[in-house]
């Protein structure tokens, strides 16, 4: 008796599968993201008549740098790892209204002015609207091609026909595929989609830039495979309340996953942000209690910012705390290590910390400036204006050495400051114009500074 095809059931955020419906992936965790499919049966193999493929040994390969594309703005190179690899496919994503578009029209028209031909591919606008945006920013398009498409196959006979040096697709979740039953912006379509792009680039060695939507989570829209299919996943991280973009690497194949561009959001565009230290210092009041600057690594490159912490009497029976641009879970951490290691009574006080410039920081390095911002702000005694902090805090109250000490040295010394709260740490060099505080534990940090 023949076998019917069996039903299993796909998550279209993980592409787990499951023999049963649920209402939340067992996975990833995401909600409502099964949906029904149909796996055919296999039949039994009776033997294999496929030829063994021929292989090589890796010593005999020669190995060659990637060409790469430079596209004149320095911040978006960098992020790449110094330009666009040829036959490469990047997918660029963040929310809606970042300036997602605006830094890829952008890089056409730096491309477009350097002698290069670029094919613009969009399913959401014509023509007309995209030309009023290139001269919104003061772009000239004699190399830029325009072609209003969502089909993939003609997306993909064009290129091949037009030979650009970059295709750019706007956006990825408005393409479909011809020989795939389900509507643009599926999982499958998306899926499908991305798969023949990837195809025609590595075959005719065009570079193609992706732009994607991304979801309530901060994630591109559709499977997670399609961060799998790609070169390259870049992120335009921002606050639209603020100027500043952070054009952050997650994945490159082709080189770090560190490395992070600046950009100043303005009415002509995005402008490069060659000294983000100063920048983000711009606006700092040096004689506020609860202000304290630090400095951070993304990279290859080290900037300073300012953390601000505030702190009052709560109204409430638990006290609150929030955090912008800080995880609120390592806050609560550094206040209850404040509490037990350093004397601070904060029970009954409301805490508030924000990093200036809606930048987001991620690192370590970054507690022994925090937990100075509170107590600063909690005393109501200002740092020094000329001083800087940075350090791990441990569950101790110990301060923990972190990577790239001589790196950030440099970027203090530079920036004018003369003294520098840290860790008790061996340097092999040391600016000689900066005086290093070094302590062992925070209590110690906040007798010498506060």
């Amino acid at each position: 008796m023949a076998k019917h095809p069996a039903t299993i059931y796909i998550c279209s955020s993980c592409d787990a599968q499951s023999p049963k419906w649920m209402g939340r992936c067992s996975e990833c965790g995401s909600w409502g993201t099964l949906g029904e499919s149909v796996r055919p049966v296999q039949k039994k193999s009776t033997g294999s008549t496929v030829p063994a493929a021929e292989v090589e040994t890796l010593a005999e390969v020669s190995v060659r740098s990637e060409d790469r594309i430079p596209t004149s703005i320095r911040e978006f190179d960098r992020a790449l790892g110094g330009g666009i690899v040829v036959g490469s496919v990047l997918l660029i994503g963040g929310d809606p209204g970042i300036g997602k578009s605006t830094l890829i029209l952008q890089v056409a028209g730096q491309m477009a002015n350097a002698g290069q031909q670029v094919l613009y591919v969009s399913g959401e606008e014509s023509s007309a609207q995209v030309k009023v945006r290139f001269e919104r920013l003061g772009l000239k398009t004699p190399n830029v091609k325009f072609l209003g498409a969502t089909d993939v196959d003609t997306i993909m006979a064009t290129s091949i026909q037009q030979k650009p040096q970059l295709v750019i697709i706007d956006s990825v979740q408005t393409m479909q595929c011809a020989d795939v039953d389900a509507d643009p912006g599926s999982v499958s379509q998306v899926r499908a989609a991305t798969a023949k792009l990837v195809d025609v680039s590595k075959k005719s060695k065009i570079p193609f830039i992706l732009i994607g939507h991304v979801t309530k989570q901060g994630n591109v829209a559709g499977p997670r495979t399609l961060e799998h299919l790609v070169d390259v996943v870049l992120y335009l991280e921002g606050d639209e309340h603020h100027l500043f973009r952070i054009l952050r690497s997650v994945k490159n194949r082709f080189g770090s996953t560190s490395e992070v561009g600046v950009f100043d959001m303005q009415r002509d565009g995005l402008h490069e942000v060659a000294n983000p230290s100063a920048v983000f210092l711009a606006e700092r009041h040096e004689t506020n209690p609860g202000s304290v600057v630090t400095a951070v690594v993304e990279g290859s490159r080290a900037f300073l910012v300012e953390v601000q912490a505030l702190v009052t009497r709560t109204n409430f029976g638990y006290p609150q705390r929030r955090a912008a641009g800080f995880d609120l879970n390592r806050l609560q951490l550094l206040v209850a290590v404040l509490m037990k290691k350093a004397n601070l009574y904060l029970s009954n006080q409301d805490i508030h910390l924000n990093v200036a410039g809606g930048f987001r920081l991620n690192e370590p390095a970054v507690d022994a400036a925090v937990c100075l911002a509170i107590a600063s702000a909690a005393r109501g005694k200002p740092l020094a204006t000329d001083t800087a902090a940075f350090g791990e805090v441990g569950l101790a109250g110990e301060l923990r050495a972190v990577a790239q000490t001589e790196k950030r040295l440099e970027e203090i010394k530079k920036m004018g400051f003369k003294h520098v709260l840290m860790p008790v740490t061996r340097l092999s060099h040391a600016p000689a114009s900066l005086n290093l505080i070094q302590a062992g534990y925070v209590s110690e940090a906040i007798k010498d500074l506060i």
